[in-house]
């Protein structure tokens, strides 16, 4: 496992220099040089990638003939990077990251570098936008959180860029808060011992992190909601309308609106069509092995919300996948943020 500090100055390279460096580098985790071992890139362990990844690699191991090495990661961005070196066969990434990726826009680290060997395997569930605060923070909006200090995420996670995307939208720019980078399970130490007045986490609910804060300090979760919550989808149509229901975590007993994007399942087009059909069917149809948002994971929306052509291994499990994909608009801070709908078919 790559350590934190390390990761975090691997990052802030990439996000200086762009991909164009990284990309000339060949990786070794590509199946068809390392016979039937899978390197499988997932994110932070206090998230949903980890665990679920840990699912999917007991599933893939029983029904077919690979081995799976998951690797916890910073997740979405450092995927994207991983897959495009060929130091990872598979990973989990946000497809709104995998969009800007593709596309090479959206975010400084792909501004220009364009990751055109980017291929969709499926998506899988709603990856939940989480605003955690303390209630004695009085925070009770998002427009609440100028001048705080503020835990965006991992540097370089579609986190990160999820947490600036929504504070830019209600005019809250980075020199308007005090801004932390730190794992969700980092995040939540900094929220039990007061260093943080807040803290963006997207995942799946309940996010491990978060459900273990709540049995030891009070937390509130911020809602999205309202005028701020439109204002929120109309930046962008990656973003959809959520709930995290009450009961979830701990102290929160109402349900909290909010937004989300969607977790996907990626790849490298350079992965063998035979190998990705291999692992897509055995996760689709197995599902019932899975605990972790099983009630969300199956074929029939497994190209819902797919941002990228789809692989065409998964092709020959799920057929084509004809997507909206969103066109984008350049914000005031350089990030690109979408606002019309041109429909792609994702066949390649």
């Amino acid at each position: 496992m790559v350590g934190d500090n390390n990761r975090r100055d691997v990052l802030k390279g990439t996000a200086a220099a762009g991909l164009a460096g990284l990309l000339g580098v060949t990786g070794t985790g590509l199946a068809q040089d390392q016979g039937q071992r899978l390197s499988w890139h997932a994110g932070g362990t206090g998230g949903t990638y980890f665990p679920l990844s840990n699912e999917f690699k007991t599933v893939i191991e029983e029904n077919t003939d690979f081995t799976i090495q998951v690797q916890s990661t910073g997740a979405s961005v450092e995927n994207v990077g991983s897959l495009a070196r060929g130091d990872a066969d598979f990973a989990l990434i946000q497809n709104d990251i995998a969009f800007f990726a593709y596309n090479g826009t959206g975010i400084e680290a792909f501004q220009g570098e364009a990751i055109e060997s980017l291929r969709g395997v499926a998506t899988l569930y709603p990856e939940t936008i989480h605003v955690v605060t303390r209630p004695e923070t009085g925070i009770e909006t998002i427009e609440d959180l100028e001048g705080a200090t503020i835990n965006t995420g991992d540097l370089g996670s579609g986190t990160q860029v999820n947490a600036l995307q929504i504070l830019e939208t209600v005019g809250i720019t980075t020199d308007d808060f005090e801004e932390q980078n730190a794992s969700f399970a980092q995040a939540a130490d900094q929220l039990r011992d007061g260093d943080i007045d807040a803290a963006f986490v997207v995942g799946g609910w309940p996010l491990g992190a978060i459900e273990e804060l709540a049995t030891t300090t009070d937390i509130s979760i911020v809602e999205i909601s309202g005028d701020t919550r439109e204002q929120v989808l109309d930046a962008s149509p990656l973003f959809a309308e959520d709930e995290i229901p009450g009961g979830t975590y701990s102290g929160v007993d109402e349900d909290v609106p909010t937004v989300s994007v969607q977790a996907m399942i990626a790849t490298n087009q350079d992965l063998s069509a035979d190998t990705v059909e291999s692992v897509t069917r055995a996760i689709f149809e197995n599902t019932d092995a899975l605990t972790i948002k099983a009630d969300f994971i199956s074929e029939d929306t497994a190209l819902d919300g797919m941002s990228i052509p789809l692989h065409p291994g998964a092709r020959a499990v799920f057929g084509p996948a004809t997507t909206e994909a969103p066109t984008g608009n350049e914000t005031d801070t350089g990030n690109e943020t979408d606002t019309g709908m041109t429909e792609t078919t994702t066949e390649s």
